[in-house]
Order: structure tokens, then sequence, then C-alpha cells
């Protein structure tokens, strides 16, 4: 048996010479004979050969097929390359093929296929779980479950879904063998990981040392000097590579600064879209229309963009992608010859597994961490936003309860101040409690006789935010360490083999890349830093229907005559370049500088609306009745055009900033905004100094173009957008 899987490994990585490494085989071996199995091994090790070789085997055998539980199932194709190698017939469900779902039902029927990929989500869906796994649950051969340390409260990476895993491994046969695989688990989420997994497992762990691979530390708080030290560095490291940001912005912006000084390089994120000029290829490659492209679900488009960026990285066709923590587990190219990360991860696991994307098959390979000045706001972000609050969770039971038959998460926004992510976070996290205080019909959520007592678990939430602030402040130690960077990153995963490496910063100085930049490519970011000026686009239809009661606007689109034109900020609130000098105005000093008069005559010279403006106005202010007034009057003195406040606030009404969801956001502007008679008929610029939803732009550009003004032109300082992934 073990020669004949030695056989399926080398034709599966196309290699005569493969051979297994430490613990492989003996994995094999302990789930032919019906184990449960633990495998704790480094990022490249071969966790996936493992339940590709086991399901070949035990197909072989007769066994039924394996099903296989991946959080980011679009990461695993190059891994299901290797198993089509060996005959394995794979396939997936997802949200993005369910026009496949009766076709893969049908040959799971007819046993044809030997392994079905699925993300835990999908234990959510009421139409998988009747149609599909009620119909292989009894035939399963394999049980796998993939990046298991998402199964523990208290990993790094815990994720709701994970819980209804823990239900279906109870539920199992105890003669049906699971696997469970993980690169970045300490003690603690190991031991945690075993105890939802059963009695009776068997931990195979190995060490964690990557040995090409350079680790160095370089604090560099500022994000211009980042950026001209990575324009600078990157064309001189050898392969391709990717830079890890935390935030979808800056993937967006360093990937758009890379290209700018000529290294090929793509923004990769959750939301990452394919831009027009490659509609054309993906339609051919499809063979469907290009009309018939763009209809196709916003996840099946996107989806199949990442595709095309994996495979340009691992074609070495660019440079480098400029990634969030999207592009991560599952990923596999072995020749990477660098990972730079732009800002510090807010744990010593993230960062471990990250880089280790890097070196896997190479004698030489980078790890570069960068620290910046955002960084501590960025991870407290992520960590305050973890666990919805039990006062969020009550008025959701509470607008449920009172409903007659349900709400809708549309429904909801209308009772509740409340976004749309933070309804469906809370829903996801209620769904996976035991018992569930809520239940889904059709599209409606409803209470279940668990909500009249529920209380979220104070002090488990505590507990995990306690070890997040923990691991933040690890990291920020590994930083800052002064001995061997590979034994600190081993020891805090309790790797008990961590020994120095001899080649990173501390061990051996000699191997390090230049800190230094250029001064004038550090200026040069700096201005682009400034002059990153982010689109407005207009809206063109109300959240809902005649939803106005004050005010003359109605109906559900918006009238192509009563829409603005396409707009412009300056920047974004708080950000490098001008969002901390429009902080500084609006907060400390309470006028804007004329700097960002300056800023703003350059970014109309680049913008170049057309029709011009001939006239300038801007959104009124109970709170502050003059801040954007003298604003918009010294710009419209620089542009030499009158300034007209014919815009008035004549209901006090919640600041903007507070409404949490579009349907309260209109809502709250109704009736707030009156027009003056001495609005002029020709084209505008509609000046305000934060932007947070578009909807004061919409409604004021609205009563702007029916009181006769021909075009508006929205203008603001700054977009408040924090696209976290």
């Amino acid at each position: 048996m073990q020669q004949a899987a030695l056989e399926f490994l080398k034709t599966a990585l196309n290699d005569p010479r493969a051979t297994f490494r430490a613990g492989q085989w003996e994995s094999i071996e302990g789930l032919l004979a019906q184990q449960r199995m633990l495998v704790v091994q480094r990022t490249g090790w071969g966790k996936s050969m493992v339940y590709f070789l086991a399901t070949r085997l035990m197909r072989d055998q007769g066994a039924g097929p394996t099903l296989l539980i991946s959080p980011l199932l679009s990461l695993m194709r190059n891994q299901l390359e290797a198993a089509e190698r060996i005959g394995i017939v794979a396939r997936t469900i997802n949200s993005t093929n369910d026009d496949q779902w009766g076709q893969i039902q049908n040959e799971l029927n007819a046993d044809k296929v030997d392994l079905l990929l699925i993300s835990p989500e999908r234990l959510a869906n009421e139409k998988f779980r009747q149609g599909i796994l009620a119909q292989i649950a009894d035939t399963i051969g394999l049980f796998v479950v993939d990046e298991a340390h998402c199964i523990s409260d208290w990993g790094h990476d815990f994720r709701p879904d994970y819980r209804r895993i823990t239900r279906v491994l109870q539920a199992l046969p105890p003669n049906v063998p699971v696997l469970a695989t993980t690169a970045t688990a300490n003690d603690r989420v190991v031991n945690d990981v075993m105890t939802q997994m059963g009695e009776n497992i068997q931990l195979i762990r190995g060490g964690l040392v990557r040995e090409s691979l350079k680790l160095q530390n370089i604090n560099m708080p500022s994000p211009a000097a980042r950026m001209a030290w990575l324009a600078q560095i990157i064309p001189t490291l050898l392969g391709s590579g990717i830079v890890y940001t935390l935030t979808r912005r800056d993937a967006e912006r360093v990937a758009e600064w890379l290209q700018i000084n000529n290294i090929t390089a793509n923004s990769y994120h959750s939301e990452i879209a394919p831009p027009p000029e490659l509609i054309p290829l993906f339609s051919r490659e499809l063979n469907i229309s290009i009309d018939e492209f763009e209809e196709l679900k916003k996840e099946r488009k996107n989806a199949i963009y990442k595709e095309y960026l994996e495979q340009q990285l691992l074609n070495n066709e660019i440079k480098v992608l400029v990634a969030t923590v999207a592009l991560g587990m599952g990923f596999d190219k072995p020749d990477m010859g660098f990972v730079i990360h732009f800002q510090r991860p807010a744990s010593v696991v993230h960062y471990y597994q990250q880089v280790g994307r890097a070196g896997r098959a190479v004698d030489e390979a980078y790890g570069i961490l960068l620290c910046g000045e955002e960084d501590d706001h960025i991870a407290d972000f992520f960590i305050r936003n973890a666990f919805p609050p039990q006062q969020l969770i009550t008025e959701i039971l509470n607008a449920l309860d009172e409903s007659d038959n349900g709400l809708s998460v549309p429904e909801m926004q209308r009772v509740l101040n409340l976004r749309q992510n933070q309804i469906n976070k809370t829903l996801k996290f209620l769904t996976v409690e035991s018992p569930s205080p809520i239940t889904k019909i059709g599209t409606k959520w409803q209470v279940t006789a668990a909500a009249s007592s529920f209380q979220i678990d104070q002090e488990y939430i505590d507990a995990i935010t306690e070890i997040r602030r923990r691991e933040q402040h690890q990291m920020c130690e590994y930083m800052e360490h002064t001995d061997c960077l590979m034994a600190f990153l081993q020891a805090a995963l309790d790797d008990p083999s961590s020994t120095a490496c001899g080649q990173c910063r501390s061990c051996n100085p000699d191997l390090l890349l230049d800190e230094t930049y250029d001064d004038d490519l550090a200026n040069r970011a700096g201005l682009f830093l400034r002059r990153s000026y982010q689109p407005l686009p207009p809206r063109k239809q109300w959240p809902a229907s005649n939803m106005f009661i004050q005010s003359p606007l109605g109906g559900y689109r918006i009238p192509q005559d009563q829409q603005a034109e396409e707009g412009r900020a300056l920047s974004l609130w708080r950000d490098a370049g001008w969002g901390q000098l429009v902080a500084h105005g609006k907060y400390q000093t309470n006028r804007f500088s004329d700097e960002l008069v300056t800023a703003c005559l350059e970014m109309l010279q680049a913008w170049d609306p057309d029709p011009a403006p001939h006239w300038v106005t801007c959104i009124p202010s109970l709170k502050h009745p003059e801040l954007v007034p003298d604003f918009a009057a010294r710009l419209a003195d620089a542009l030499g055009l009158p300034f007209i406040p014919c815009i008035e606030k004549v209901r006090t009404n919640s600041q903007q900033k507070d409404m949490e969801n579009s349907y309260q956001q209109v809502k709250n502007l109704d009736g707030a905004f009156n027009i003056a008679d001495q609005c002029l008929d020709e084209e505008c610029l509609l000046i305000d100094d934060m932007i947070d939803s578009g909807w004061t732009f919409t409604v004021a550009s609205a009563l702007l173009r029916q009181a006769g003004c021909s075009a508006v032109y929205p203008m603001a300082l700054a977009l408040n957008s924090p696209r976290m992934d």
C-alpha cells in the first residue's frame, strides 16, 4: 500500500524522484486505519497530498467520496490540478455555481465523484443540507477539515460557520476516518481542536522552520517612505512575490504606485472585480457573450478574475500581487521569491502563515516585515468588530419578536439603525449558537423559544478579546526582537525544535536588504498619496420607493434629470496625504487650511469636469455653520466663480455619520434641506467636508436639479470609508 501511495505521489507532483516527507505516510496510514488525525505542519509541507492520496487509495478499496471543507475554495485550484493527475474526480459546490448543483448531485448519486469540496458556509445552506449533504451523509469515506484552527474559539481566525463542523463531527459514525489540517496552531489551539474532534485523536506535528527564508523587520512609520522603499527594492529581488496590506484600500493604492514605477503589479482582495478591458477575454474563455458575462453573479465574476490574478502570479507573468488576507490559506507557489508586509499583521500566527508562502522550493527567499504608523489603529478596528455586542443582538431579537411574520434583512434595515453587514454578521453569530435564538423561513428571520433567555457569553468574548490583545502585543515584540526571528516565530507557535536560523536580520546582518530609500522617490510617493483622488459615482435609485414625506422627491429610481454627476473626494479620512490635514481642520482649528484650497484646485484641474461648473455652493450644517461655507467661499474665490449658499438647513436632524444604513440615512434627510431662490440654472460645484454614504450629496443634488440647476458636481475634502477586509 505504501508503494502504491508513493507512485501516486510521484504522479501527482509530476516528479519521479518525489518521496514522502516525515509524517506524510504516517498520516495516510492512520486514515486508512479509520483513525481521526490532526496534522499540524508548516505551510508547503504537503497537507493536501495526505488527503488526496488517502482519497485515491480508499476509493480504490471501494470507499465513498471524500468531503473536504475548506474556507477558501478559489485558492484550492492549483492543489486540485495535482489531484486530477492521479485520477481524482473533484467537484466543488459554492455560491458561484448553483446552476451546476443538480448535475453534481447526479454525479454524486452515481458515485462518480471522488472528492466534494465545500466551504463551511455551505453547511448553513438549507438547499445544500437537504438536497446534497443528506444524500451522501451515509456514504462519506473520508471527512477532511482544512485550516482546522478555524474550529477553535481560541484560534487567530475563528469563524462562526466552523461551529457547524463540530456538530457534523459528532454525528459521524466512529468508523469514518477524519483528517484535520493546519499550519498555524499553538498548543492552546491544538488542544482545543483535539477536544472538539472527539476521542482518540492522533496528532502528527512537525517543525515550523523555513530554512530558505531570510527574515527582516524594518520600522518605517511613513507610508510614503514604505512605498518608496518598495519601488526601489522589489526590482532587485529574484522571482515574483506578494506584498500584503491590511486593507483593500491600501492594496489598490500600493499596486497603483508600483505600476507607476514600472513594476508589473495588481491588487487582490475579497471584493476585487474584473476590469472592463478583460471582460472580452473572460467571455471568450467561458464561451459566452459579453452581455452574458455581465449578467453573471458578482461572486462568480470576481472569482474568475481572482483565478486570473493567481495564475498570473503562478506563471511569473507579474512581479507582485498586492493582497489582503484574501490571498492566504491554500495558495501554493513553490518558487515564490519574497513576501513583504506593508503593515504589521495582528498576530504572529497570521504573519507566519502569510510569510510562509515564500521559499518553499527555492534556496533563497525574503520575508520582510514593515511597520507603519497606522498599524495599531487597523488592528484595533478588527478586534473591536470581531463580535456583535449584546445591545445589537437585543435590538435584532426584539425587532424580530415584535414582527408578525419575521423580517428579511432589508426589512430589518428599515426598523433598525444598523448596517447590513452588522445585521448579517449578527445573524450568522446567532445561527451557530446552540440552541439558536433565531431561524430562517424563506427570506424572513424569526425568533425561536431560545430568544427569550438568550444572553451573549460576555466572559467568553472578553477572554478571546484579551487573547487578541496579547497577540497584538506579541507581534509588536517580534517587530523589536533582536535575537533570531525564525526562532521567535517557532517559539510563539509552541514548536519545541526552535533554534537559531542563521540567516535572519539578527543571525546574519550581512544578508540584509538595504533599508534606505531615495528621498526624491519618497517625495514622489507623498505627492502620489496626496493625489489619490477618490471618485464619487452618482446614486441612481433610492433605498425604497416613495420614502419622502417632507421633500418633493419620490419614486424608486432617481430620474436622470435629478441625478448628480460623478464627483470627487480629495482624500480618505485621516489618511496619509491630505486626510490628516482635513481631520486637523475639522476638529482642531475649526478652519480648513489654504493648503487644502490649493489641493482642490489641483484636483479640479486633473478632474476637468465637462461642462465646467459656473458657480459654487455647499452643504450647510447647523452644528458647524461657518466651517464648510468658509472653505467653499475661498475655493470659489480662487476659481473666480461666485459662491452662492442657496441650500438652507431647515430641520435639525441626526448626524449622518450616526445613521448606519441607506434607508435610515435617506429618511434622516427627508425635509432637512430647502433650496433658496438664488439657485442658478448653470452647472455648479457642490462642496462638503466629509462624505460617508453619499446620500447627502444625492438628496441635495436632486433638490438643486429640481430648482433648475443643469448639473451638479459633488466634491468632498475626505471620503470616510475604512474598506477593511
